[in-house]
């Protein structure tokens, strides 16, 4: 197998196997923990600038279909494992995960501590990487890791967006009659949803909920939006700084008042943005589909599925939005509503893909708040 070095910034060199493409990658190292779901993440728009290490051993062992992609194309930056998986067992699989990087051009490590990567992050934050199969000299390689500017300030969202609006129609998957179609006749309530990253389950669940969704660019302004008389308005998850998009905090800020706002993960955070909040980069963020998150307003407690490496601060807010919503390991917000408007967000994922399904009941709220059941 071809060597591969990964080197962080902070010094550290990790030699190992490639098990992508050829190349060299540069990107804020992270890891995710959860134990499935490898191709969903490869998926996720909300990885876009980052090089993702899987805590779980080995990867790859179910293969790959075509089902369970979330978005158009692979975002992650990188892929780091201790094992690849190079015969998968699996009735849907009809790729290897190997062929798959290799195919989409990404840029992957195996045969790494994995483990011990994931504590340097946990002591140190997550930080700048590069994988390489190219250039193997440790020393070069560190000080690209260093010069790399890394993800505050930077604008990840226009290259992930869609470029046009376009209708969604397709609801949950059914083991038997795999994904159902929606119509516009059938449905109850229009949503227009700003797509800032969005994946593919959380337009399936809104579908699932009796919505005929718009999925807009991130760039499209309050107007436009308004001119479609959406019942609702949704802001979806995306990558990096939530700070960086400004376009995106100025158009929620003049759709609050107007329509039913759901927000998930960035849009969790734009919306707090536009209600005059702040955020702060979390020193290795929520990665993983293990995370237990309490519901304030019912004191139950849900395990979650999340990926961001920002946060919200509460208090930023004075008193405007509501706590509902906190992190059990770190206390952090996970959600908020606004004390009289009907709005609300969540920092976590209610879509899971992958992850566990306990927050799925926040699509029905959304809808309980179009029809007039909800603040």
């Amino acid at each position: 197998m071809k060597k591969a070095i990964l080197a962080l910034a902070d010094g550290t060199v990790f030699e190992g196997f490639s098990f992508g493409a050829d190349g060299e990658s540069v990107g804020e190292v992270v890891f995710n923990t959860s134990m499935t779901g490898y191709q969903e993440v490869l998926t996720d728009p909300s990885y876009k600038g980052q090089i993702v290490t899987m805590t779980c051993t080995q990867q790859g062992n179910y293969g790959i279909n075509e089902e369970d992609i979330e978005s158009v194309q692979l975002w992650v930056e990188g892929f780091i494992v201790k094992e690849a998986c190079l015969y998968p067992s699996n009735w849907r699989s009809t790729e290897v995960l190997t062929a798959y990087l290799k195919w989409h051009g990404i840029v992957a490590i195996s045969g790494i501590d994995t483990r011990a990567l994931t504590r340097i992050i946990r002591d140190k934050g997550a930080m700048e990487a590069v994988i390489s199969t190219v250039d193997l000299n440790p020393e070069r390689l560190v000080k690209k890791a260093q010069a790399s500017p890394g993800p505050v300030g930077v604008d990840l969202v226009s290259k992930v967006s869609c470029k046009a609006p376009y209708r969604w129609t397709e609801k949950l998957w059914d083991p038997v009659k795999g994904y159902r179609k929606t119509t516009e006749k059938g449905a109850r309530y229009r949503v227009a949803a700003y797509d800032f990253g969005i994946k593919r389950n959380i337009l399936r669940n809104l579908a699932e909920a009796g919505c005929d969704v718009v999925v807009v660019p991130a760039s499209t302004p309050a107007e436009k939006v308004l001119e479609m008389n959406p019942d609702g308005i949704f802001l979806s998850n995306g990558p990096g700084d939530p700070d960086a998009v400004t376009y995106a905090k100025e158009n929620v800020r003049r759709l609050i008042g107007k329509k039913p706002i759901f927000g998930i993960c960035l849009g969790h955070q734009i919306l707090s943005l536009a209600l005059g909040g702040k955020t702060f980069k979390l020193k290795f963020g929520h990665r993983g589909g293990n995370q237990p998150v309490q519901d304030l307003t019912t004191s139950k407690v849900e395990i979650t599925s999340q990926n961001h490496g920002f946060a919200v601060d509460i208090y930023s807010l004075k008193g405007i939005a509501e706590l509902t919503h906190i992190n059990l390991n770190d206390r952090t917000v996970e959600g908020i509503a606004h004390r009289e408007l009907p709005l609300f967000s969540v920092q976590y994922h209610p879509e899971a893909s992958p992850g566990p399904h306990d927050s799925q009941y926040l699509f029905k709220r959304f809808t309980d708040m179009m029809g007039g059941r909800g603040k």
